[in-house]
């Protein structure tokens, strides 16, 4: 009854029931919490990244602007100058030290080529840190970077960086073409796959593999990440993939066989481990709904990487969270929305965020719209179905702690399609107040400085007015 009354409260009607449920931890007596993980890690992996020091013409057209990480390392009191050398000769361009900003504009720039560098002061004025030398020529500067690919006819369709070699700089590992199919398109598939590739920072092309057969050429089939996993100052790439002996059916689709989640050695491609992605059952729904597949990373203990290897969004939601220790894959715990005591289905998102919402030190998991802890159960759903669009950050400086920002596929006439809602409870902190139809985009950011905190908007697809 208790259950019932929340999603009255919700505008939903009793049958709604069971696809999508109001969970807190109020509504769920006697449930049995799962012990809380510990990695390998005796200290949070970080990436040792570099100062990060690049250049770009000024706005202004007549100088040349420069910017530079603020890393976790640097103290609270942290202050730099910046250095150029050009013609032979050495200048220091800040008479006093930058503070409040991590860039600076160097109006008087040679018009050749120079070098730059930043130096990291403490309270006292002391050097604590040197950056990386830069060549820029300003006479050929541009604001972006371009890498090759060794298939100069391809087009990337989607990118990741990270530190493969350790020198503290991103590297690139790139997924071609830039196709895309998704499981409830119809229609035959020509056979065509993807490729995965890596490439150093400075262009340097690493290596290539297919996917094969066994991955259909589409987003929701075929998610990677790549990142430190095991702690050895390299990050690995993590992703799905099928034996290469996959058969598609007579629609170019595959609807059986084995699937992995594998990770890669990132400069090289060679297979470090492998393990089962989670398995394909009818409590997903139909091949459309079981196709649905994510990839993410979450710090469970608050030191070590965990994968999360996710399938479903629509109906069941699994979660695999494993730990790369060495060369071998360990799972910490699989969460299954139907094992929760109400079950939690049909809340997915396109994409999953990790962060810590209740300040243990360990992150939770956004899965759209509910929220799994660190232990791998249930902290709060908010029931309100799949969100198209979920952001997970400090929205209201005004208010303790994250908030998530919700724009939702389903159609609500309760003013909940574009909500935000607390992420350590899911309570809501306020709504947009009017009937919504399938709100397909939205995004937060700090585009109105006359207001404190971020601003959240949102727009419906044109086939949902």
């Amino acid at each position: 009854m208790v259950i019932a009354t929340a999603f009255a409260s919700l505008g939903l009607q009793a049958q709604d029931l069971r696809e999508r449920n109001y969970y807190f931890e109020t509504l769920n007596p006697g449930h049995e919490p799962k012990p809380q993980v510990e990695g390998y890690a005796t200290e949070r992996i970080a990436e040792p990244l570099s100062r990060g020091l690049v250049a770009a013409p000024s706005p202004e057209g007549n100088g040349i602007h420069l910017s530079w990480r603020l890393l976790d390392t640097d103290p609270g009191e942290v202050s730099f100058h910046v250095y150029r050398m050009a013609n032979g000769k050495q200048q220091r361009l800040t008479r006093k030290a930058i503070k409040e900003v991590c860039d600076y504009t160097d109006p008087a720039a040679p018009d050749k080529q120079a070098h730059y560098w930043v130096t990291a002061h403490d309270a006292k004025g002391k050097v604590i840190g040197t950056s990386e030398k830069i060549a820029v020529d300003r006479s050929i500067l541009t604001n972006y970077r371009t890498v090759k690919l060794r298939d100069p006819k391809m087009r990337v369709g989607k990118v990741a960086v990270a530190d493969l070699n350790g020198d503290g700089t991103y590297d690139f590992i790139v997924r071609t073409p830039d196709s895309n199919v998704d499981p409830g398109m119809s229609g035959t598939l020509d056979g065509r796959t993807y490729q995965i590739e890596a490439y150093l920072s400075d262009g340097t092309f690493l290596w290539s593999k297919d996917l094969g057969q066994g991955i259909e050429p589409g987003v929701w089939y075929s998610p990677f990440i790549a990142y430190d996993f095991n702690g050895d100052g390299k990050a690995e790439v993590a992703l799905k993939t099928a034996p290469e002996t996959t058969k598609r059916n007579d629609k170019g689709r595959v609807d059986s066989g084995e699937e992995y989640l594998s990770v890669w050695d990132g400069m090289t491609g060679r297979e470090i481990a492998r393990v089962d992605w989670p398995e394909r059952n009818d409590r997903y729904g139909n091949l459309v709904r079981q196709n649905r597949n994510q990839i993410g990373m979450a710090y469970l203990d608050g030191k070590t990487p965990y994968i999360l290897a996710c399938r479903g969004t629509y109906k069941l939601m699994v979660v695999d969270a494993w730990e790369l220790r060495g060369d071998k894959l360990v799972r910490a715990w699989r969460w299954d929305g139907d094992e929760e005591n109400p079950i939690i289905r049909s809340m997915g998102a396109h994409s999953l965020v990790s962060g810590d919402v209740d300040n243990d030190g360990r992150d939770e998991i956004l899965l759209g719209s509910c929220m799994i802890d660190d232990n791998g159960t249930a902290l709060w759903s908010a029931g309100l179905g799949h969100p198209d669009k979920a952001y997970l950050t400090d929205i209201d400086p005004n208010r303790p702690g994250m908030e998530v920002y919700l724009c939702l596929e389903p159609f609500h006439t309760n003013g909940r399609g574009v909500c935000m809602v607390d992420a350590r409870t899911g309570e809501q902190v306020w709504n947009i107040g009017h009937e919504t139809k399938h709100v397909g985009n939205g995004m937060v950011a700090d585009f109105d400085p006359s207001h404190p905190g971020l601003d959240c908007f949102a727009s419906e697809d044109h086939y949902g007015t």
